[in-house]
Order: C-alpha cells, then sequence, then structure tokens
C-alpha cells in the first residue's frame, strides 16, 4: 500500500473510519476519492474499510520498531490494559445485574454506585492519557470527547455511558483502543492476551 497517496484531508478521513470500523450518514467528497481508490466500501449511508484501506491505516499509523518513544508507550499500555478490563467489567454492570436480570435504571443507587466506579476509572485513564498524548499529540482530542460523555450521563442522558449508536463514553474508549492497537502494531488477538496476562499477573 506504500504506492497510495492520499491528500491529508482524504488521509485523515480514511484513519477516522478504519478507527471506527464504519460510519452512518451523507458521503464527503473525501470519502467518495476514497471508495473510488478502494480503500473503503460505500452501501446507501453505512461507509466501511476496504481490507486494503485498513492496511494502508495500519501502515500509516504502526510506530517504527526502533522509534525511541516505543518503549515509553507500550510501558503506558500495559498500564492502560488493566483499567481498559475494568471499564469493561463496568459496562456490563450498567446493562446487566448481578442477578442476570437487564438493568432498566430504576434503582437510582445501583446506578450512583457505578457511575462512582466510572469516576475511578477516568481518575485512573487520565494520566495514561496524558502520557499517550505526550508521545501521539492526534490523541489529544480522546480526553474531551470522554469529559463530554461523562457530562451528558451526568445530565441524565443514561445511554452516553455505553450506546454504540453514539460517541458515549464506551465508544470513544473503544476508538482510543483501537487507535493504540494501530500504532503499536499489534493484533486483536495480542492485544486480547497481553490484557488477560496482565490481569493474571494482577491478581485482580
Amino acid at each position: 500500500m506504500s504506492d497510495v497517496v492520499l491528500a491529508e484531508e482524504e488521509r485523515d478521513a480514511l484513519v477516522t473510519l478504519v478507527i471506527r470500523g464504519m460510519a452512518r450518514g451523507e458521503v464527503s467528497a473525501q470519502q467518495q476519492a476514497l471508495a473510488d481508490a478502494g480503500l473503503i466500501l460505500i452501501k446507501g449511508p453505512i461507509m466501511m474499510p476496504t481490507p486494503a484501506g485498513t492496511e494502508f491505516v495500519s501502515e500509516s499509523l504502526r510506530l517504527p520498531d526502533q522509534a525511541p518513544e516505543r518503549e515509553r508507550i507500550m510501558a503506558t499500555f500495559h498500564r492502560f490494559l488493566p483499567v481498559n478490563r475494568a471499564l469493561r467489567d463496568l459496562c456490563t454492570s450498567w446493562q446487566v445485574r448481578p442477578d442476570g436480570s437487564v438493568n432498566d435504571h430504576s434503582d437510582e443507587n445501583y446506578d450512583a454506585d457505578i457511575r462512582d466506579r466510572l469516576d475511578d476509572i477516568d481518575d485512573s485513564v487520565a494520566p495514561l492519557l496524558k502520557r499517550f498524548t505526550e508521545d501521539i499529540p492526534r490523541m489529544a482530542g480522546y480526553r474531551e470527547k470522554l469529559t463530554e460523555a461523562l457530562a451528558k450521563l451526568d445530565d441524565g442522558e443514561d445511554a452516553w455511558l455505553a450506546s454504540p449508536l453514539i460517541d458515549s463514553y464506551h465508544t470513544v474508549w473503544m476508538h482510543l483502543h483501537q487507535e493504540l492497537i494501530l500504532t503499536i502494531g499489534m493484533s486483536r488477538k495480542e492485544d486480547e492476551e497481553l490484557e488477560e496476562r496482565l490481569i493474571a499477573e494482577s491478581g485482580a
């Protein structure tokens, strides 16, 4: 894919789409150009990257093995993955109560406890995001998006914790995680195995 040449706005549009996995809406000029190049697929209002588009972004974002910042990023990533597990567990609790019933959000105390746990998770990820951004400046926007989702959640809009249809806290977190994996050059399988190992070593 090294022979593909994209304008900056086209590249940015492709990176965003690969990180998100798909998009819905009116097709922009940049997205149409990417479709013409075989890098994204457009089906009605739905857009998604093709394997070629994903490969292009993977090559574009991947940090070289010899990059001086790689060791720092990997050390921070090792701290990020246990927090990632905590968020995943929290989202499960938000959707399903301990007895297996669906959480209908009628129990204010139950939801408030989860919201308190989310604050702890957010406090834990904040310094990690700062460190990632120092070495990967393009990741600076994630902090603001997470904060916006928390504010809307506190306004009583429950969907802003985990809905996949909006930039909820969990959705933004998944985009952050995906961009980290692409930057490091790690497969999803390798990522999951590393997380399991770190959790086991921590005794959590």
